[in-house]
């Protein structure tokens, strides 16, 4: 399955990746949802609601956001997602479209990447607009508030917000022309990025997962599972890709 997936992504002309909470676990981070995640912890409808972030940000600041920032910073890109963007540089995976909000992707090097939900590594000035990465951010104040005043919020989306239109259409955009999706450590469960293979796969894509379980996506739209987890099977399809010798692509709109 190794060298099926090496010889299958190999081949792409518009490769695209769309990955979920479960290619970040490795490095540390929890995910939201399922057993072990955030969301057993907290009720996301108090702490993680935007009409509860208006009215009291201090709370949620102290809850929500410090808990994100406690993982976040120390948070490294793990062999899943360093495999991607090396598969980036040899020009077989153009776009990802990532439900995360981490920022490891880019950390890892991978440079066109879709953030369906946002981003938790930056915060955004309510009133200026200012960014300042989450890392540095002074706890010391809550909440937060920027050189002007205004409060810092992360920049992602909260519950009661929808996700960025741009973002959903260039998602549908790069699924539609994509020839290879590859499905990196999604439950698929969790919409419209769920439906994001459908479409690869209606129009004509050939879609790859990872992951350690079937979801799903593996018995009605996934070509193949290559089952395990997210770090160690991406280690072993980039090996196998370099193994072969693929050089880099060049770029065609």
């Amino acid at each position: 399955m190794i060298k099926r997936a090496a010889a299958d992504l190999a081949a792409a002309r518009f490769g695209v990746a769309l990955t979920g909470a479960g290619i970040s676990v490795e490095s540390g981070i929890p995910p939201f949802r399922g057993k072990g995640g955030l969301w057993e912890k907290i009720d996301p409808m108090e702490f993680a609601h935007i009409d509860n972030f208006m009215r009291n940000p201090a709370k949620v600041w102290r809850v929500l956001v410090g808990e994100m920032k406690g993982v976040i910073d120390t948070a490294e890109p793990n062999d899943a997602h360093k495999g991607l963007s090396t598969m980036e540089r040899l020009g077989l995976i153009r776009t990802i479209i990532t439900q995360n909000v981490d920022g490891l992707h880019q950390a890892a090097g991978s440079t066109d990447v879709i953030e369906f939900h946002g981003n938790f590594a930056w915060q955004r000035c309510m009133d200026c607009d200012h960014m300042l990465e989450t890392r540095k951010v002074d706890m010391r104040q809550m909440p937060p508030r920027c050189h002007c005043g205004g409060i810092y919020r992360p920049d992602c989306v909260f519950f009661g917000e929808m996700i960025p239109p741009q973002h959903l259409a260039r998602s549908r955009q790069v699924a539609t022309q994509c020839d290879v999706m590859l499905v990196v450590g999604t439950s698929a469960v969790v919409q419209p990025a769920a439906f994001m293979p459908v479409i690869a796969k209606e129009n004509g894509a050939k879609v790859i997962e990872i992951n350690p379980e079937p979801t799903p996506l593996t018995s009605a739209v996934s070509d193949y599972l290559v089952q395990g987890k997210a770090g160690e099977v991406m280690s072993r399809i980039v090996a196998e890709i370099q193994a072969q010798h693929v050089s880099a692509k060049p770029f065609s709109p």
